[in-house]
């Protein structure tokens, strides 16, 4: 099996993105044939997870399923980064490295898979509870998913996609969350990242871009139970809240419609 790699590995920085944010048909079911294989992944960590279990052999579970289906796990290789996965861990907002963190009964890993099949990406993360969890873990998990889905069902052509963040934002202050601002959604197909900028919270009148039919990009809301301040570990990729607060987040790929959207990440 021949698997091709993004055409970024081995360079500093990924090549520019001179396109828009918009895909034909036969395009977006390479978007989707790609998410669906990342989403397959999660199924498979999300099996893997329990008490006892470290971070790096779900990064392992992840890198077999997306490489045994033809595809590239996006992240590896990617402005350098070492893995296929990114596991993000109790306060750990995102992008957290894989490595022999054990998880233990009560926590919360968030795994973000990204597969790369056929010159497209698809995008997707999930936050799992580790056993057992506090109530109030539970809740911010179950609030995060809600709150990306309140923000894709918002994304309507014509509108702008700071309504997304405004519609999120909106959302998670009525439970007192943070909502984490300097890490976004993102355009997302040919290119990992295409340099469309998704915000999760009310950033209007900036980020202005209007939403178009057939626009194909993630959300993918950071929520705390703390501050949105965070701070970066020296391996220059973990971002953690800054009063190490627990956080949880949710991501899927999503492509706009005339009257509707449509998830591109889903494991069916």
């Amino acid at each position: 099996m021949c698997i091709r790699a993004g055409p970024y590995v081995g360079l500093a920085a990924p090549p520019a993105y001179t396109g828009d944010n918009t895909y034909t048909e036969a395009e977006i079911d390479r978007i989707r044939a790609a998410g669906r294989i990342a989403s397959r992944a999660l199924d498979a960590v999300g099996a893997a997870v329990r008490p006892g279990v470290t971070t790096a052999e779900l990064d392992r579970v992840a890198h077999e399923y997306v490489v045994s289906q033809g595809a590239y796990p996006s992240t590896l290789g990617y402005r350098g980064y070492r893995a296929s996965s990114c596991t993000s861990v109790n306060e750990v907002i995102c992008h957290g490295v894989p490595d022999d963190t054990v998880l233990g009964e009560g926590d919360l890993v968030n795994v973000d898979v990204t597969a790369y099949l056929d010159g497209f990406h698809g995008d997707t993360n999930r936050t799992f509870r580790v056993g057992e969890v506090s109530e109030e873990a539970d809740q911010l998990i179950e609030r995060t998913h809600e709150a990306m889905m309140r923000g894709i069902r918002a994304a309507k052509p014509g509108r702008e996609v700071n309504v997304i963040g405004r519609v999120i934002e909106t959302y998670a202050k009525r439970f007192g969350y943070g909502v984490v601002r300097d890490f976004t959604g993102h355009g997302v197909g040919s290119a990992f990242h295409t340099g469309l900028i998704i915000p999760h919270y009310d950033s209007a009148p900036a980020y202005g871009d209007v939403i178009k039919p057939n626009m194909v990009f993630t959300v993918e809301p950071m929520l705390t139970l703390g501050t949105h301040e965070w701070e970066q570990w020296d391996d220059g990729w973990t971002v953690t809240t800054r009063d190490k607060s627990l956080t949880a987040q949710f991501e899927h790929t999503v492509v706009v419609r005339e009257d509707g959207f449509e998830l591109l990440t889903v494991s069916d």
